[in-house]
């Protein structure tokens, strides 16, 4: 079975985050539970008396300031979080 040439150039397409209400209620919903995620595992390793502890909870402090700075800056925080 013959198939077609790919393209010369890769087609680019420009993701629209707030093209449909769907993706930005999925995305907000996805990342708002990694959140969650995230604030749980820090409060348990904060209990925690492993000697990496404390690196793990800056790493996961980043990656939470990250992701919290992401649904702030495309206004997806809705009244119900942090």
């Amino acid at each position: 079975m013959d198939y077609p040439a790919p393209p010369d150039k890769p087609i680019r397409r420009a993701v629209k985050l707030d093209h449909h209400d769907s993706v930005r209620s999925h995305v907000r919903e996805r990342i708002s539970s990694e959140v969650e995620h995230l604030e749980r595992r820090i409060a348990s390793l904060r209990l925690s008396r492993a000697p990496h502890a404390d690196i793990l909870i800056s790493t996961y402090q980043r990656l939470l300031d990250r992701k919290k700075g992401f649904l702030q800056s495309w206004n997806l925080k809705d009244s119900g979080s942090r």
